[in-house]
């Protein structure tokens, strides 16, 4: 039996930079293109050695969960647990400790930041000889994000997801991350969408100067999925105001399918700036400021 100590991963926010979104399928989902980041503010996972396999959830957003009789996180203990049992690998029971600080349905991956970072987890705490390929087949099986979340690093999706391709190298830049507190139903978004980008990658240049050019850039791309989200939760548009107003702000944008809205900041100081006074204003909301983060 195992019997390392407790381990812990962190499980990053995942940012949609920009999100277009082609003709629906024969199997009625949608492909799409998108450019993924990571933030550097998310959830934590934590394992130990236990005599039975458990889960329990601490943190801020914990009460959203407490009803939940599974979720992502059990499935992908479950999932690597079948893989290894497979292959004649052995496992041990594990207790998950899943610290919950990003709000649920949020447009921002936090399911599938923290079933990757379960499947990491569990694959060093078990010395699982599973390459990183097989990981992702694994991640695609319970979620389209969980791949480029196993990765966790700037990447160019397409599919519905689970294509991954190599981002351009990105300039470094601060955000601020925004949420109104409130659900948007991803099934009615793509349903009651009106405007489609298509599912051709844009040209990018070989790199980015500056954040300020990489804002340039990204402000001739889109989110398909906002139009429809302001529609049903006209809140959005307020928090994507909020952000748009502050100082130093270069580009603002739903991530997703929503209600996070997203700031780009060149400086640390002008997003600490921003999230100090965007909260202020608007006590029930989520507000974070953060800078990107790329996994170890």
């Amino acid at each position: 039996m195992t019997t390392s100590k407790p381990a812990r991963r962190f499980a990053p926010a995942k940012i949609n930079l920009f999100l277009h979104v082609g003709d629906k399928r024969t199997d009625g989902y949608h492909d799409l293109v998108s450019l993924i980041a990571f933030a550097d503010t998310g959830d934590w996972l934590e394992v130990r050695d236990a005599k039975r396999q458990s889960l329990s959830i601490t943190g801020p957003f914990a009460d959203a969960l407490k009803d939940e009789t599974d979720n992502l996180v059990l499935k992908a203990a479950r999932d690597l647990d079948v893989w290894a049992e497979e292959r004649g690998h052995k496992t041990s029971p594990v207790e998950l400790i899943l610290e919950k600080n990003l709000p649920i349905a949020a447009g921002i991956g936090g399911g599938s930041s923290d079933a990757a970072a379960v499947l990491h987890l569990l694959a060093e705490h078990w010395s699982l000889p599973i390459p990183i390929d097989e990981l992702e087949s694994i991640g695609k099986a319970m979620g389209a994000d969980v791949p480029v979340c196993l990765r966790g690093c700037p990447t160019l999706v397409s599919g519905m997801g689970e294509i991954l391709s190599p981002a351009p190298e990105l300039p470094a830049f601060s955000l601020v991350l925004v949420n109104p507190g409130i659900e948007v139903p991803t099934k009615r978004i793509f349903n009651t969408i009106s405007v489609r980008s298509g599912t051709v990658p844009p040209p990018f240049p070989p790199r980015f100067e500056s954040a300020r050019t990489f804002a340039m850039f990204l402000d001739g791309l889109f989110n398909d999925l906002a139009a429809p989200a302001k529609a049903i939760a006209p809140v959005i548009m307020s928090a994507e105001g909020a952000l748009v107003a502050t100082e130093g702000c270069l580009i603002a944008r739903m991530s997703g399918s929503g209600a996070t809205c997203v700031g780009l900041y060149e400086k640390d100081e002008d997003a600490v700036a921003a999230a100090a006074k965007i909260a202020q204003a608007n006590p029930n909301w989520w507000v974070k400021a953060a800078r990107t983060f790329v996994s170890p």
